[in-house]
């Protein structure tokens, strides 16, 4: 009964004491595991050189870039495929004598040996080149890789844009975290002091003594998100991970949002997916007079200039003709070639059919594209705004908590507050300065997803 009087006065009356001479400090940090930085000094980093960075690291932007650089050369390739094409051939054949006539046993040959040497220019005037349909497709085939290079440029920006303004935010709720730790320390040395004198009963140290470890824990959890806020951003701004960079906190800063008839205008000229709906049906157009026009008759062109003789010579003798002496052997022939279609069992016909199935469900896609697009814009608006007032709102609501916990904790020192109320504000304030950065980095990334639909502004 003794040992255990003497463990409760111990622990009652010297603990408070000890506490009282040696006010708490803030634990150390958790010592996390981060990749190894470069020597030289961190770059800074502000959002327009995040997106440059990261247009030269993303995968899925590169890809679009890539695809409309193939299609530009389809283009050329389509638009050379009009012109005649020039080639030269060049041929030897050798046959076996028959000892008695010179042109040997091959009647096909004038000679034992005949040597051919030509220039071919070909021509094919069909009706899909007569009408430059295939021309035409590679055309809008370039442009709707144009408009998705643009459609992955916004939605990368729309990434960055998350993930730098998280690493901002992570930031200032670690600076934050870490302010509400010493408060937390400060309000637990001013309980214990009271105590001391008689002024708060034990039960506010304790209260005191909760606040502060939940403080340190969520100090440690915002290093934690810091840390991983500040991988997730340089997956996307390095070729090689490397955190050693900071980034400039302009969310402050944010543009003010244009009025809803210039944002409306801007979407119906500016919009990537709308184009890539429209080029998508002026393919399908095309691709159905590409297939009417393939059941039209098409005419082929050669024109031949060279020679083919039994020598390699302007001049040579005929081995059929050896009487006529050294004859010339350049010249010409051009053949034309009228291909009509007559039966096809119905492949043609079946093919045109296919294309305007096509085209129809182009159509259908277009329209639904334009339903989507003003969807799209009337949230990302409607987010926009709401966000831009929430950003007030919250501002001046964390200045006021702030002003809540100074008064309230002149209070407690004068014994006219309990310690509840000095928790309760203390929580309050964190969770009040939490909501004004999520509410501007909130704005942030509204106004990125708007401009998805409407371009910059």
């Amino acid at each position: 009964m003794r040992v255990r009087l003497g463990i409760f006065i111990f622990a009652f009356w010297v603990l408070p004491s000890a506490f009282a001479q040696n006010p708490p400090a803030l634990p150390p940090p958790i010592q996390l595991v981060v990749p190894e930085g470069q020597a030289a000094p961190p770059p800074v980093i502000t959002l327009q050189d995040a997106l440059d960075r990261a247009k030269i690291n993303d995968l899925q932007f590169l890809s679009a870039v890539t695809d409309a650089q193939i299609a530009r050369e389809d283009v050329l390739q389509a638009k050379n495929s009009l012109r005649p094409t020039v080639s030269s051939a060049w041929g030897y054949f050798g046959t076996q004598g028959d000892g008695l006539t010179p042109n040997g046993r091959y009647v096909t040959t004038d000679g034992v040996h005949v040597y051919r040497a030509w220039a071919v220019a070909h021509e094919d005037l069909s009706p899909n080149n007569v009408f430059r349909t295939g021309y035409r497709r590679a055309q809008a085939t370039e442009a709707l890789a144009n408009a998705r290079i643009e459609i992955a440029q916004r939605g990368l920006t729309v990434t960055v844009t998350r993930n730098y303004y998280a690493l901002v935010t992570s930031q200032r709720k670690y600076a934050t975290a870490q302010q509400s730790a010493q408060t937390a320390a400060r309000f637990l040395d001013i309980a214990q002091q009271q105590e001391n004198v008689g002024q708060v009963a034990h039960a506010d140290v304790v209260k005191a003594q909760i606040q502060y470890e939940q403080q340190n824990q969520i100090f440690e959890e915002a290093l934690l998100a810091m840390q991983n806020a500040r991988l997730n951003l340089a997956v996307l701004l390095f070729p090689t991970l490397n955190e050693n960079f900071t980034v400039v906190d302009d969310l402050a800063s944010a543009q003010m949002l244009p009025p809803f008839p210039d944002i409306r205008v801007m979407a119906e000229r500016q919009n990537p997916d709308l184009r890539v709906a429209e080029e998508t049906v002026r393919q399908a157009g095309l691709d159905v007079s590409s297939a009417r026009y393939a059941r039209l008759p098409s005419l082929t062109i050669d024109a031949n200039y060279g020679l083919e003789a039994n020598a390699l010579k302007l001049h040579a003798v005929q081995a059929a003709q050896p009487q006529f002496g050294p004859l010339p052997t350049l010249g010409y022939y051009i053949v034309g070639s009228l291909n009509v279609p007559i039966w096809d069992w119905g492949t043609q016909r079946s093919k045109v059919r296919q294309a305007q199935f096509r085209e129809q469900q182009a159509r259908v896609q277009l329209t639904q594209a334009q339903r989507q697009l003003l969807s799209n814009l009337y949230a990302f608006y409607n987010e926009a705004m709401v966000a831009r007032s929430a950003v007030d709102r919250l501002r001046r609501a964390a200045d006021l908590a702030t002003e809540s916990l100074r008064l309230i904790t002149l209070r407690y020192q004068a014994g006219e507050s309990t310690a509840l109320e000095v928790v309760d504000a203390q929580n309050t304030l964190v969770q009040s300065r939490n909501a004004f950065d999520d509410a501007q980095a909130r704005y942030r990334n509204a106004l990125a997803n708007l401009q998805t639909v409407t371009g910059n502004f």
